[in-house]
């Protein structure tokens, strides 16, 4: 156990490899469905998976890392036994209510789509794609089963091919259908239900694999003691404490994406835009700005599903500094990737969008700009998230987020209805709702733990070396794009550039330390790299 213990951030970035692997498919899948379905259709589909959000947060989504949670737990305090109950009592929770959820919806989707969100339109896709939750029900039950004993590597893979099959049954569904339909009142409303229905796809793949996985492993182990137990009753109840208030935190957390569409639906709707416009700009907001903010911010979502059951080991064995050390590597780790994404993001703007979408509109690129420090917010507030689930202060996780999303709405609706600001509205309060998170977050562990992190290495340096990273990415892209004319090109030459730059900046300035780059993944191969050409 302590083997796996030791090894949590190596764990945690395969699975952020996988995750970051997973958002550049999506990214890439998106960019062809953007093109198919039009900046209408993305508004019908992300409006559609929104709603589908809160239902998977409300039913299922917290099972893997309660069961996670839940396994290292009964490891840690020397109770092997419970780990088998606690996966039958996870695959019990996870097929009623994920079974019941997908029933309210799959019944519920034109009074939800119609009624709060002001889009008749998004109600077929969310029909579509309503079953997904009871497949991922059951599925995360698989995947927090195998992150509490410390092995993410199948959680990895099966998001992989989630994502693959869901790539490509949606890109073609979303044509076929738009093609199939071309006749009917809203075909964009059925491309979009193209689109979603590869989200089921992918999710049922995803979870044959780990079906597969699960059972090899059963058969690996044989019928073999576990050693001691507790009974049913206790694990049930020990597993249902558990999820509870991670489906709190999480629906508060993940709510405000929900309340932005309802709001900007119900409040532009109330000022004369139609529902085809409305959906444009939605499109624009969600299926482009929030589509590639998230990209990063995968990584800060898989370190922090990692970091869970580690430090709840360390806790449970009263390893009061190891809990402190992982906290402080993850989020360093955290923000020494994040913060140069959000600059990179912010300075070329409008060359990303034109080349992923073909999009040089100046409202594009202004949303990218405004809000690219979202990047650095929504990565530390997941991260401390994920400490306070994993030093049993889930309570403070939730009430945090219910305050940022208060704050969250009446600046939104003051943006919205008082300033008139459209859907940059929208992208400010995508911010503040984030870093108020930050904030609170930040201020609970500190009181908690007796935790101060260290901030000129884990936030000034990255910040300074990444303002000039972003001048050399700006300078060298312009002046390639001066002599080719190509925007591809251009960026094709600058990203690494400036990659290079800020990696090199790291070293010099000892930002990072020999020490913490030997802990980090890949870390003794990019300290013999930097020996080799006298870095170090």
């Amino acid at each position: 156990m302590g083997k796996n213990n030791d090894n949590y951030l190596v764990q945690g970035s395969i699975l952020a490899a996988a995750g970051i692997i997973v958002r550049l498919i999506g990214l890439f899948y998106k960019v062809p469905m953007t093109r198919i379905l039009g900046d209408e259709g993305i508004g019908y589909y992300n409006t559609a998976y929104e709603i589908y959000n809160i239902g998977l947060i409300l039913s299922s989504y917290s099972l893997p890392l309660a069961v996670s949670k839940q396994i290292a737990k009964s490891r840690g305090g020397r109770r092997p036994g419970d780990v088998k109950r606690i996966f039958n009592c996870g695959i019990a929770f996870g097929t009623i209510a994920g079974g019941v959820m997908t029933v309210a919806l799959i019944f519920g989707a034109d009074r939800i789509a119609a009624g709060l969100f002001r889009s008749p339109g998004s109600a077929l896709p969310l029909k579509v794609m309503a079953p997904t939750i009871l497949v991922f029900a059951v599925m995360g039950v698989f995947r927090g089963f195998f992150q509490g004993r410390g092995n993410m590597i199948p959680t990895s893979v099966s998001q992989i091919i989630e994502q693959l099959v869901h790539a490509g049954v949606s890109i073609w569904a979303s044509y076929d259908f738009m093609k199939r339909f071309a006749d009917r009142p809203n075909p964009a409303s059925y491309g979009a239900a193209g689109g979603t229905l590869g989200t089921f796809v992918g999710a049922l793949a995803a979870f044959l694999f780990l079906a597969v996985v699960m059972a090899l492993y059963c058969r690996g182990r044989g019928h073999r003691a576990e050693g001691k137990h507790s009974s049913y009753r206790r694990v049930a109840l020990g597993l249902f404490l558990t999820v509870v208030p991670i489906i709190l935190s999480q629906t508060v957390y993940q709510l405000s994406g929900s309340v932005d569409n309802s709001m900007f639906g119900i409040i532009m709707g109330g000022k004369g835009f139609g529902e085809q416009e409305r959906m444009e700009l939605l499109g624009i907001y969600s299926g482009k700005y929030r589509l590639l903010t998230n990209v990063p911010v995968a990584i800060a979502t898989s370190l922090g599903a990692s970091m869970i059951p580690s430090i709840v080991t360390s806790k449970a064995m009263k390893k009061n500094g190891a809990v402190r050390r992982k906290i402080y590597m993850t989020i360093k780790f955290n923000m020494i990737i994040a913060i140069p994404c959000a600059v990179g993001m912010g300075v070329l703007a409008s060359p990303i969008l034109q080349l992923l979408f073909g999009d040089s509109r100046e409202l594009s690129a202004n949303l990218m700009m405004m809000g690219a420090s979202a990047v650095v917010f929504f990565s530390l507030s997941t991260v401390t998230n994920a400490v306070l689930q994993g030093i049993d202060l889930m309570a403070k996780s939730v009430t945090h987020s219910a305050i940022s999303l208060g704050i969250h709405v009446v600046l939104v609706y003051v943006m919205l209805d008082r300033l008139n600001w459209g859907v940059y509205g929208l992208v400010v309060g995508n911010v503040t709702f984030a870093l108020v998170v930050c904030i609170l977050n930040w201020v609970s562990i500190g009181r908690a733990m007796h935790y101060r992190q260290e901030v000129v290495t884990t936030f000034f340096m990255p910040l300074c070396i990444s303002a000039v990273m972003g001048a050399v990415a700006f300078a060298v892209y312009h002046l390639i794009h001066l002599v080719s004319h190509s925007n591809a090109l251009s960026l094709l030459v600058a990203v690494p550039a400036a990659m290079v730059f800020y990696g090199v900046g790291l070293i010099k300035t000892r930002t990072v330390r020999e020490r913490e780059l030997a802990e980090m993944p890949m870390g003794g191969r990019i300290q013999r790299l930097c020996e080799k050409v006298h870095l170090l």
